[in-house]
């Protein structure tokens, strides 16, 4: 296991950051864009070179995240039927009562809808047409991370489009709330590392700065988050009213 800690202060200089010009689109609220913006021209200050890169194929990763990632969730929550994992039922009256109401009691909508969702996209006749195309298409996104890692030390971006929403506000709009990840999503489904630090307010509301490194290469994304809070407080402000 590397020690994590000792190039924590490494220099950046010659540092090359790559900025998906698919991040950066009209999907962006313009206030978060210019924070964003404002965190990378920190980096620039310290040493760092900025290239812009295309991912042409990452504008697919919310359609193939929210096929796979649900198809998951169903195989894998399908054993807590309240007989050996998860909530039990009270008084079931025989073995279908057991399972319908202790897995309406213990799941929310949400993990409801994508159990629902998953089930479907696995289910006999829809496999190939769903999570099949859903898989390539992942690999695909993994392809052109490959590329544009083999050219940039580390990519930058914001994490969500917009600022945060309130509590409940998209509940009754999942599509909607779902676009919010359309810029971390995609990490995901490449298996690669990333992380986000705090890089400013929106109306008092915090913006992150998306970091995304090579595979296996977590102590670089460390020492790029920390030599930037080295130079800024961000992460250690607060929004308005909350202690």
């Amino acid at each position: 296991m590397p020690d994590y800690s000792k190039d924590l202060n490494d220099s950046l200089a010659g540092l090359k950051i790559g900025l998906p010009k698919e991040f950066f689109g009209d999907n962006l609220n313009a206030q978060m864009a210019q924070v964003v913006e404002e965190a990378i021209a920190e980096y620039t200050r310290l040493g760092a070179e900025v290239v812009e890169v295309s991912m042409p194929n990452i504008n697919l990763s919310i359609p193939a995240y929210y096929i796979v990632a649900p198809a998951e969730c169903s195989a894998n929550l399908s054993r807590f039927d309240g007989v050996r994992y998860g909530h039990r039922c009270e008084a079931p009256e025989d073995l279908n009562d057991l399972y319908i109401r202790s897995r309406g009691e213990g799941f929310g909508a949400e993990v409801k809808r994508r159990i629902l969702i998953g089930t479907y996209a696995l289910s006999t006749g829809y496999y190939d047409a769903y999570y099949l195309q859903a898989q390539k298409i992942r690999r695909l996104i993994s392809d052109d991370f490959k590329k544009v890692l083999s050219e940039v030390d580390v990519l930058m971006g914001p994490v969500t489009p917009t600022p945060a929403f309130g509590l409940g506000e998209k509940t009754g709009d999942p599509i909607e709330m779902y676009l919010s990840d359309m810029y971390t999503i995609a990490v995901n489904l490449a298996g690669l590392p990333a992380l986000s630090i705090p890089a400013g307010f929106v109306d008092q509301k915090p913006v992150g700065l998306q970091i995304i490194g090579n595979y296996f290469d977590e102590a670089r994304l460390l020492n790029v988050a920390h030599r930037y809070q080295q130079e800024t407080d961000w992460h250690q402000q607060a929004p308005a009213g909350i202690e």
